[in-house]
This record gives structure tokens, sequence and C-alpha cells, in this order.
């Protein structure tokens, strides 16, 4: 699983996010994805890594921004494995 984390310029309430959620959730196949527009941030958790380029697309098109992109392994918090 793969948690990318993507910076977007100019979500201003709720609306904003779920705006940007339901683009992300249609464009690519993702488990889930969380945007904030007080963090200023979408979190994508997925199986495979999302193309930058196509996901800056999908947000351009919808009149934001992508400000930055970065991709990491998820790890799940609070558990611990012995």
């Amino acid at each position: 699983m793969i948690e990318t984390t993507v910076g977007i310029d100019g979500m201003q309430c709720g609306m904003c996010e779920t705006h940007v959620n339901d683009t992300i959730r249609a464009a690519f196949p993702v488990k889930k994805v969380s945007a904030s527009h007080k963090k200023g941030q979408a979190v994508i958790l997925s199986e495979e890594e999302i193309p930058e380029e196509a996901l800056k697309e999908a947000v351009k098109k919808i009149g934001y921004e992508v400000t930055s992109v970065s991709s990491a392994p998820y790890q799940k918090k609070g558990l611990f494995h012995r």
C-alpha cells in the first residue's frame, strides 16, 4: 500500500474537499482519499503509485493547483507487531 500526500492550493471549504476527493476517486483506483482545506492537502492510499502528471492534470481540471506530491510505503499507525 502506498500513501501519497498531495499539496493542493485553492481549496476554501468542505465542498472543495469533497470535489477534490470525488475527482481523485473517479480518476484513479484508490483505497481511500481524504482532502483537507485547512492543511491544503489530500492524502491518498492506493495499491499502486499514482502517476504525478495525471494527478496534477485531474486536479487542475477542477480549478485547483497541485503544489507538491510525495509518496511513501503506507505504515499503519498505532499498531505494534511482535
